[in-house]
């Protein structure tokens, strides 16, 4: 049960944004430019690194979430399930795996981000801008998922609430829909 009074309709972080909209705005804005913004590293990759992150955070929201949005953009299903056992098995370029494993460090902490492991990523071909943008995504993430289980927000057990809340993010990305959230109360109303 959340640790106040949030919009049934709307577990995880969107319940959480429809309570605040003032800081919601500045959150929704930075994620889609980080996100869905340009980049070198696609708006696939780049969920794959919210993945990597909240799954090793143990965020059930966030995890479900990004994986239903990476797993649609990259039209599979089996990246992330590798992705969260073990990244060197991960079917990505050399350079996406060390990317994601600096993400992972960067989970751990920001001083766990070592010389070496930048350095094998340029050596993998990973520039310095998407060496900062991993670690920006991936610093980002851990407030999300803290944000997220610090409100003890709920995270629904069902496998298709995140394979639609995956389509809006690949549709709408992080912008508030344009007629807000009350269509979902429908939705989630007992039959």
């Amino acid at each position: 049960m959340p640790h106040i009074p949030l919009p049934e309709h709307l577990p995880g972080i969107t319940g959480l944004l429809e309570y605040s909209r003032v800081t919601a705005e500045p959150i929704r804005q930075l994620t889609q430019f980080i996100l869905r913004g340009e980049n070198s590293l696609s708006p696939g990759e780049r969920e794959l690194i919210a993945t990597v992150v909240s799954h090793h955070n143990e965020c059930r929201f966030c995890t479900a979430a990004h994986t239903a949005a990476a797993d649609l953009l990259l039209g599979d299903t089996e990246t992330c399930r590798i992705m969260k056992q073990d990244i060197d098995a991960t079917p990505v370029s050399d350079k996406m795996k060390a990317l994601l494993k600096i993400a992972k460090l960067v989970q751990v902490s920001g001083k766990a981000v070592t010389p070496e492991a930048v350095a094998f990523a340029k050596q993998q071909g990973a520039t310095d801008v998407e060496i900062h943008d991993t670690v920006l995504i991936a610093g980002l993430f851990c407030l999300y998922n803290r944000y997220v289980d610090g409100m003890a927000t709920v995270a629904p057990a069902d496998s298709q609430f995140y394979r639609g809340l995956g389509q809006r993010l690949v549709d709408n990305g992080y912008n508030r829909l344009p007629n807000g959230y009350d269509h979902l109360k429908k939705q989630n109303q007992p039959a």
